[in-house]
């Protein structure tokens, strides 16, 4: 009872987090909805950027897996920040455990990409210029999307259709390693997830698939939390034995505080990371 206690407290903690930031973030248009599946989950907002042919950033939201919801982003600085740098930008929900596996949370993420790629020139944007960005759950399941080809592979796409990939804070990227060290309360979470089969977490864990054709670029962004940095090293280390480009950066914050504020204040002029994102774009795009 105390995990999913706890799973509720964080999921509402991001909204909060992301409420409490809401009151300064610029005003942007209101998003288009678009259905890429029959589920209600299986949705995405869209935001159009300025001038066609622009880059597409696509967002998946956090939520321990279970929680979590496409509609953070409009309280998030991210919005803004990526339309202002001339980005069309989407956030994508997703089926949730434990109505799904994250094997087919991952499948959702390949086919909203693949719905938003084959619209690519209704919506002006440029295919080839893809940025998909996760974090938290959704950092995980945007980095295996990114190095297991076969979610893309079974939607007409490739790993290399995707241009670029950012991480914030994800600690779930070699899931077995996660579930070895996290307390109590977090390997219930893990469980709840991704199940006890060790051959299923490694199947479920991006660090497995490196080796494979993967996204041409990725940064990987983490707060000071043990977990989610030895994560993220250890990701990007075998990102870079495998040949692609990959680069690493720890922020200020800790704990849960430092979890939501790399969501919410990402794109904030005075937030660390922002500049660290801006630079990185300019040289994958």
């Amino acid at each position: 009872m105390r995990g999913y206690l706890f799973l509720a407290v964080m999921a509402v903690g991001l909204v909060l987090g992301g409420a409490l930031a809401a009151k300064e973030v610029p005003q942007v248009p209101r998003p288009e909805t678009v259905s890429y599946g029959s589920d209600r989950l299986q949705a995405l907002d869209f935001w159009r950027a300025q001038a066609p042919s622009a880059p597409l950033t696509v967002f998946v939201h956090g939520g321990a897996w279970r929680a979590g919801d496409k509609n953070v982003s409009s309280k998030t600085r991210q919005v803004p920040y990526f339309l202002s740098k001339g980005h069309a930008f989407a956030s994508v929900n997703y089926r949730l455990v434990p109505d799904v596996g994250v094997a087919q949370q991952a499948e959702d993420v390949a086919r909203s990409l693949k719905n938003l790629v084959d619209r690519a020139e209704a919506l002006g944007f440029d295919r080839k210029r893809i940025v998909l960005m996760g974090h938290s759950a959704g950092a995980h399941l945007a980095a295996l999307v990114a190095t297991d080809g076969r979610y893309l592979q079974q939607v007409g796409l490739q790993p290399e259709d995707i241009a670029g990939v950012i991480l914030l804070d994800g600690a779930g990227y070699d899931v077995p390693r996660q579930m070895a060290v996290a307390g109590s309360m977090m390997q219930r979470t893990y469980k709840m997830a991704f199940g006890e089969d060790p051959a299923q977490q490694r199947a479920l864990s991006p660090i497995v698939h490196v080796g494979a054709p993967n996204a041409r670029a990725f940064l990987v962004l983490h707060v000071q939390r043990p977990d989610a940095a030895e994560q993220s090293r250890a990701l990007v280390d075998a990102l870079r034995q495998a040949g692609t480009r990959a680069e690493v950066h720890g922020l200020p914050g800790e704990g849960r505080s430092g979890h939501r504020e790399i969501n919410v204040e990402l794109g904030d002029p005075s937030y660390a990371g922002t500049a660290i994102v801006h630079r990185w774009l300019g040289g994958v795009l």
